[in-house]
C-alpha cells in the first residue's frame, strides 16, 4: 500500500505541473509576448478560466501527501518553514494580480499588477524548482525526523546547507526554463496574432537551454544523490521515465517547436511527466533522504500511516478523482480554441 500511495502523489505532483505548469509560464512570458493592454488580456484569458482550477491539484497533492505520508508532512512542512511562507505568498500575489487588474482603468494600476504577475509567476517557479532540488539532495535530518534550513548558508551541499546551493540554483533554474518554455506553448496553443507569433520566437531558445540544463542537472544528481543511480541500476525498467522525458523534450523540436501547436505542447506535457516520474523513481523507497546519515531518511515505510488507514482512504481517493478529473475536463473542453480580446 505504501508504494501505491508514493505512485499516486507521484502523479498528482506531476499532474500539477503540467497544468498549472503552463499558467505560470504565460506569467513569466507574457510581458514578453504581450506589448499592449489588449493582448495582455489576451494571454490572461488563455489561462483566467482554469488557472485557480489548476491549483486544486496542488492542495489535493498536499492532502494526499498529509493523509498518507504524516510523518513527512510534519517534518517537512516545518524544515521548509520560511520556503513554504514564501511560496504562499506568492501564489497569493499572482492570484491577485490576475482578479485585481481589471479593477481600475488607470495608466500605473494595471502596468503594475502586470509586473507582479510576471515576477511571483517566475519566482514560483524557481522556488518549485529549488523545493525539489532540495527534495532530491536531501535534509540534514536527525534521529526524530526533524530539520531546519535557512534560505541559504555557504552555497555548498554539505550537512548545514541551505535552500539555496549550488545544485538546487541549477534546478530552480531548469524549473524556470522548462515553464516558459511550456507556458509559451500553451500561449501559441490559445493564441493568434501577433501575440503567437511572439511567442514562437521565444520557445526555441527556451528550448535549447532546457536540453543544456536537462544535462547538466541530470549529472549533478547523479553526483550528490547516489540513491538515483542505484534505483535505476537495481530496476532497469525503470529508464523508461527518463526516456519519456527525452521524447517530449526532442517532440518539441520534432513538431517545428510550435509550429504544430497541439502536438508540440503535449511533447511539453510529456517531458514535465518524464522528468518527475524519474525524480520519483530515482528517490524511491526514499521520500525525502537525509544528508549526512543516510539512516535517518524518511522513506515510504517509516512514515506512512496505517495499512487499515491506507486502504479505507483508496477507497475514498478513487472517486473523489475521478470527479475532480471529469470536471476538470469538462472545463478545458469547455474553453477549447483560441481566444479573443
Amino acid at each position: 500500500m505504501e508504494t501505491i500511495w508514493f505512485c499516486l502523489v507521484a502523479i498528482m505532483i506531476a499532474g500539477y505541473a503540467v497544468l498549472d505548469g503552463f499558467d505560470l509560464g504565460a506569467g513569466i512570458v507574457h510581458l514578453f509576448v504581450a506589448r499592449t493592454d489588449a493582448e495582455r488580456q489576451q494571454v490572461l484569458r488563455s489561462v483566467g478560466p482554469v488557472w485557480d482550477g489548476n491549483e486544486v491539484w496542488l492542495l489535493a497533492g498536499g492532502g494526499t501527501l498529509y493523509f498518507a505520508f504524516p510523518g513527512l508532512y510534519a517534518s517537512s512542512f516545518s524544515g521548509f518553514y520560511l520556503p513554504l511562507m514564501i511560496v504562499l505568498w506568492l501564489l497569493i500575489l499572482r492570484g491577485i494580480s490576475i482578479e485585481f487588474r481589471s479593477h481600475i482603468d488607470s495608466p500605473t494600476w494595471k502596468p503594475l499588477w502586470d509586473v507582479v504577475f510576471c515576477g511571483a509567476s517566475a519566482t514560483l517557479a524557481i522556488f518549485f524548482g529549488a523545493a525539489l532540488g532540495n527534495v532530491v539532495r536531501g535534509v540534514p535530518l536527525d534521529k526524530s525526523g526533524d530539520f531546519f534550513l535557512p534560505l541559504w548558508t555557504n552555497f555548498n551541499v554539505e550537512p548545514d546547507a541551505g535552500i539555496l546551493d549550488w545544485y538546487t540554483i541549477p534546478v530552480g533554474l531548469l524549473v524556470f526554463l522548462t515553464l516558459a518554455m511550456h507556458g509559451t506553448l500553451w500561449v501559441i496553443l490559445k493564441n493568434e496574432g501577433p501575440v503567437r507569433e511572439r511567442a514562437r520566437g521565444i520557445v526555441k531558445p527556451a528550448w535549447f537551454g532546457v536540453l543544456l540544463f536537462t544535462i547538466a542537472v541530470t549529472v549533478l544528481t547523479f553526483q550528490i544523490q547516489p540513491q538515483v543511480l542505484a534505483s535505476f541500476a537495481a530496476r532497469p525498467w525503470g529508464f523508461v521515465f527518463p526516456a519519456l522525458a527525452m521524447l517530449g523534450l526532442g517532440g518539441i523540436a520534432i513538431f517545428g517547436f510550435g509550429r504544430d501547436e497541439l502536438k508540440a505542447f503535449l511533447a511539453s506535457c510529456l517531458y514535465i511527466v518524464g522528468m518527475l516520474t524519474s525524480a520519483a523513481f530515482g528517490l524511491f523507497p526514499y521520500v525525502l533522504p537525509s544528508i549526512g546519515i543516510q539512516a535517518y531518511g524518511l522513506t515510504v515505510h517509516n512514515v506512512a500511516t496505517t495499512e487499515y488507514g491506507m486502504k479505507v482512504g483508496l477507497a475514498w481517493f478513487i472517486p473523489g478523482m475521478l470527479l475532480a478529473s471529469v470536471y476538470t475536463t469538462y472545463v478545458y473542453r469547455s474553453m477549447r480554441g483560441k481566444v479573443g480580446v
